[in-house]
């Protein structure tokens, strides 16, 4: 996977907790097209770039 993370949180947070989304949410809200994925390897949740590929895909 070649997309740019921009920020990772501990898959550990408070329940009800969802710092991840809740920053992605913050992104999208500028503008920027971000998804979150979980990195199972480190047990964290990443907010990664939409591959520009991807973007116009579904435009």
């Amino acid at each position: 996977m070649g997309a740019k993370v921009l920020e990772r949180f501990p898959a550990g947070a408070p329940r009800g907790s969802w710092p991840a989304e809740e920053y992605a949410a913050a992104r999208r809200a500028e503008g920027e097209r971000v998804t979150v994925v979980m990195d199972l390897e480190s047990d964290a949740f990443l907010v990664v770039a939409a591959e520009a590929r991807d973007a116009d895909a579904r435009t």
